[in-house]
C-alpha cells in the first residue's frame, strides 16, 4: 500500500443525531472500491459527522461525489440547528495528501470533484485553502461567514460568484467548500465552566489572530483601527490555530474548539498547555480534552514524550505505554472512552491479516511447533534478537529510574530510545521472515507450461530467492547492532540487571547464528554468484565479530557479579 498515491478525504456532514441517515451517507462511501472508511465521528450538540476515509486518488473522488450527492438527498438544511457553523449539507470536504503524491497534485483532485459536482447537482460549491481560486477564499471561515442563513444574499453579490454550480439557492443543501490541505487535528479542550464568554476569552489568548484591541475596558472599550481604518489586532500566542469558545450541552460544559492547521508549528500538547495557563489565569480549570476525528500516530507519539520529559522519565518505553501517559495527560478519555487503535490514522490502515507478532506466547509456540514449515528458524532468530534487545532496553529502562541516578535519566533514556527502535525492526522481521518463504513458494507454484510462463517463473524465482538471504541478513545486521548498547548496559546500567544485559547478549548472538544459517541454505541453489559470495562474505564476518561481541559482555558481566 505504500507505494500507491493515496489521499485522505474528511467530509463534514450536518448531521450528528440520526445515524440512519449518516449510515445511508457512509454506505455510499463503501461503495467505491479501493476506499476504506476509516471513521465516523458523530456528534450530538453540534449536529455535525465527521467521516474520514482513505484510498487512491480516483476512488476517492468517486466516493466523495457520491457521498455529496446522498449528502443532498437525506440531509435538509432549512430544518438544521447545531453549535457548528455551517453552510451546506456537505459543509466542507477537504482533500489531504497522505502518501506519494504532492499538494499541487491534491489540488488538481480538489477542484476535478468540484467540476463534477458542480456540473451534475444543483449545489454552489466554493474552493479553500490550497485549491482557493481567490486570494480572500483561502479561509474556510470567510467563505462560511453568515453560514447557511446568509447564503440567499450571498449568491446574489456577483464577488460571491460559486467556483461551481449554480448561483442560486438550494433550500435544502444549502452550499459545500471543497480545498485541499494539509493535515488539520480538530481538538476541544473542556473547561470547568459553562460561559461562552470566558471560552472565547481562552480562545482568544491562544488563537494565532488574537483579538481585537481596544482602549480600556477589553470588552467594551472602543476599538483600535489603523491608517486603513481596519480593527487593530492582539496576536495569540499559538501560530496555526483557529479556535472559538462554545458551550455543549450534550455534555454541560464549555470547550475551547480549535483546528490545529500545522501540528508541526503547534502540537496538540502545546495548545492543550496553552490553554490550560490561560484558564488558570482567568480563575478557570482544564478538565481535560477532546479528539474530533483522527490524527498521525506521531501527534500522539510527541504528546507522550513530552509529558514523560516533564516527569524525567525515560522514553524508551513502547509506543502504546507512550499513548496512554499523552491520553492521561491531556484528559482524551474524559468524555468518551478514548482507543488509539481506533483514531491513530497509521493503524487504522494497517492490514487485516494476522501478524506472528500479534499472537500470544503459547500460540506463536503452537504454531512454530504444527506441521507448517512457516514459521521457521528465520522468524525464531528475529523474535530471539527482538528479546535480547528487550532486555537491553529493560536494564536501560530500569537504570533511568534507579534511585540515586536521577541526573542520568536522558543517558539512560536515549539508550533505551535505541533499544526499542531495534526491537520494532526485529519484531517486523520475524513475519518479513515469513513472508520471505511464501514468496518462494508462490514462485514455485507459478504456471510453467509456455517459454513465457517458465522465464517469468525462473525469475520469480531468483527474486523470492534474493529477498529469501536478504531478510536473514537484515536479522543478522540488526541484531548485532544491540552489542554496543548491551555493552554499555553491562558496564554502566544498574548493576543489579547485569545479569538480564548478559542473557540479551545471548540473545543476540543466538538470533545472529540462526539467521547466518538461513542465508546460508537460501544461498545453497542461487546461481548468481556474485550475490551469493557478497552475501556469504559478509554473514560469516557478522557471525565472527557477533561471537567475539557475546564473549566480551559475558566477561563484563561476570566480573560484576
Amino acid at each position: 500500500m505504500s507505494a500507491k498515491q493515496l489521499i485522505e478525504c474528511v467530509p463534514n456532514f450536518s448531521e450528528g443525531k440520526d445515524m440512519k441517515i449518516i449510515k445511508q451517507i457512509t454506505d455510499e462511501i463503501e461503495s467505491v472500491e479501493g476506499v476504506k472508511l476509516l471513521d465516523v465521528d458523530p456528534g450530538m450538540a453540534t449536529n455535525r459527522t465527521v467521516v474520514t476515509f482513505v484510498g487512491e486518488p480516483e476512488p476517492v473522488i468517486e466516493a466523495a461525489y457520491k457521498a455529496i450527492k446522498k449528502a443532498s438527498e437525506v440531509i435538509d438544511m432549512s430544518k438544521h440547528k447545531g453549535e457548528h457553523p455551517r453552510m451546506g449539507a456537505t459543509d466542507v470536504c477537504p482533500l489531504i495528501p497522505i502518501a506519494n503524491i504532492s499538494m499541487d497534485e491534491v489540488v488538481q483532485y480538489a477542484r476535478k470533484l468540484g467540476e463534477k459536482a458542480g456540473s451534475t447537482l444543483d449545489i454552489p460549491f466554493y474552493l479553500y485553502e490550497e485549491a482557493a481560486t481567490h486570494p480572500d477564499r483561502k479561509n474556510l471561515a470567510t467563505i462560511r461567514a453568515g453560514e447557511y442563513e446568509g447564503l440567499p444574499r450571498k449568491l446574489k453579490d456577483p464577488h460571491w460568484k460559486p467556483d461551481f454550480g449554480p448561483s442560486i439557492f438550494n433550500a435544502k443543501a444549502g452550499a459545500t467548500v471543497i480545498g485541499a490541505r494539509d493535515f488539520l487535528v480538530a481538538y476541544n479542550v473542556n473547561l470547568n465552566t459553562t460561559s461562552v464568554r470566558r471560552a472565547n476569552a481562552v480562545a482568544f489568548d491562544i488563537r494565532e489572530k488574537g483579538r481585537i484591541k481596544r482602549t480600556g475596558n477589553p470588552i467594551t472599550g472602543k476599538i483600535v483601527r489603523d491608517d486603513k481604518g481596519d480593527p487593530v489586532r492582539i496576536p495569540g500566542k499559538l501560530k496555526a490555530v483557529k479556535a472559538i469558545g462554545w458551550f455543549i450541552e450534550e455534555y454541560n460544559l464549555a470547550q475551547v474548539s480549535m483546528n490545529l492547521t500545522d501540528v508541526n508549528t503547534t502540537p496538540i500538547h502545546d495548545a492543550f498547555e496553552a490553554c490550560r495557563a490561560s484558564a488558570n489565569d482567568r480563575g478557570l480549570r482544564v478538565t481535560g480534552s477532546e479528539l474530533v476525528g483522527l490524527l498521525p500516530k506521531r501527534v500522539l507519539l510527541d504528546a507522550g514524550k513530552y509529558y514523560l520529559k516533564r516527569q524525567n522519565r525515560s522514553l524508551g518505553i513502547s509506543e502504546e505505554e507512550i499513548m496512554h501517559i499523552a491520553v492521561k495527560s491531556m484528559g482524551l478519555d474524559e468524555l468518551a472512552p478514548f482507543d488509539p487503535k481506533k483514531k491513530v490514522i497509521e493503524y487504522l490502515l494497517e492490514s487485516d491479516e494476522a501478524k506472528l507478532v500479534d499472537f500470544d506466547l503459547n500460540r506463536f509456540a503452537d504454531e512454530t511447533a504444527s506441521e507448517s514449515p512457516a514459521p521457521g528458524g528465520g522468524s525464531i532468530s528475529a523474535y530471539v534478537g527482538a528479546l535480547g534487545a528487550a532486555l537491553g532496553t529493560m536494564v536501560a529502562n530500569l537504570s533511568s529510574h534507579k534511585r540515586g541516578w536521577d541526573d542520568r535519566w536522558e543517558e539512560f533514556s536515549e539508550v533505551a530510545e535505541e533499544g526499542q527502535t531495534l526491537k520494532k525492526k526485529l519484531l517486523h522481521l520475524v513475519d518479513e521472515d515469513t513472508n520471505a518463504f511464501n514468496k518462494i513458494i508462490e514462485a514455485v507454484r507459478m504456471p510453467k507450461n509456455t517459454e513465457a510462463e517458465k522465464k517469468l517463473r525462473a525469475q520469480s524465482m531468483v527474486d523470492a530467492t534474493k529477498n529469501a538471504i536478504n531478510v536473514p541478513l537484515d536479522v543478522m545486521r540488526t541484531s548485532f547492532a544491540c552489542f554496543d548498547f548491551l555493552e554499555r548496559m553491562a558496564k554502566d546500567g544498574n548493576p543489579n540487571s547485569v545479569s538480564d544485559a548478559g542473557v540479551g547478549a545471548l540473545c543476540c548472538k543466538t538470533a545472529v547464528h540462526g539467521a547466518y544459517l538461513n542465508v546460508l541454505i537460501n544461498c545453497k541453489d542461487l546461481e548468481d554468484k556474485k550475490f551469493v559470495e557478497a552475501s556469504l562474505t559478509e554473514a560469516e564476518e557478522l557471525l565472527k565479530n557477533a561471537k567475539s561481541r557475546e564473549s566480551q559482555i559475558l566477561e563484563i558481566v561476570k566480573s560484576i557479579i
